[in-house]
């Protein structure tokens, strides 16, 4: 029986093409040896989920200094020679401002069980972003209270912890296979995979189009 929904943050309640995004790629394009949009995406998000997967235990450090590490090897490995400080505040901004999703706050508003969000972005910007957009979880599991980044296993029994439910009682939606569906199954708390932009099957998990469907 479900008693709590968790969900992923970034992909799946809020949009990552959004103008704050496509400020930073512009300037980037213009500031580095990379003049494919798509390319640098490719590098900068490889880079993240590097940093991501290696940063739990001893070793976690917050997004603030994971995003100065990601920059500093842009420098290194991109030709990027812009100002890194303007960088990281736009990225910050991602973090807060980026818009939520038509579906969300619907979803919130209909939800019978208690929602928790986890993400791997620190709690200060979440309290932040959820708060200007009118949002109210019951709890945030950030990646700092864990000690790790999805999708080591930490962030999700720490979820399991704060919202006091069983795995078999809980339900995680995401929008990545590696970072949510799989560390979820895991675990034995059921996934749902949301896929808005094309329809996707995957073998033994619900996928969903839209938060509607819950």
């Amino acid at each position: 029986m479900t008693k709590a929904y968790f969900i992923d943050y970034t992909g799946t309640m809020v949009q990552e093409d959004e103008p704050y995004t496509r400020e930073l790629l512009s300037y980037f394009v213009t500031h580095s040896d990379i003049r494919d949009p798509k390319e640098i995406l490719k590098i900068v998000w490889g880079k993240v989920k590097e940093i991501e997967a290696e940063s739990y235990g001893d070793s976690f450090i917050k997004i603030d200094e994971r995003t100065d590490r990601i920059l500093k090897y842009c420098v290194e490995n991109c030709g990027l020679k812009g100002d890194l400080s303007y960088m990281h505040d736009v990225w910050r901004k991602i973090w807060i401002h980026a818009p939520l999703f038509d579906d969300v706050k619907p979803f919130f508003e209909r939800s019978e069980f208690p929602i928790y969000v986890l993400s791997n972005d620190d709690l200060c910007y979440l309290e932040e972003s959820l708060k200007i957009k009118g949002l109210h979880p019951t709890g945030i599991i950030s990646s700092e209270m864990a000690g790790a980044c999805k999708p080591n296993k930490l962030i999700f029994e720490k979820a399991l912890e704060v919202s006091g439910v069983k795995p078999e009682e809980a339900v995680h939606i995401g929008d990545s296979i590696t970072s949510d569906v799989e560390p979820a199954k895991a675990l034995g708390i059921t996934p749902v995979y949301i896929s808005r932009k094309e329809p996707v099957e995957l073998s033994g998990v619900r996928v969903i189009r839209s938060l509607d469907e819950m």
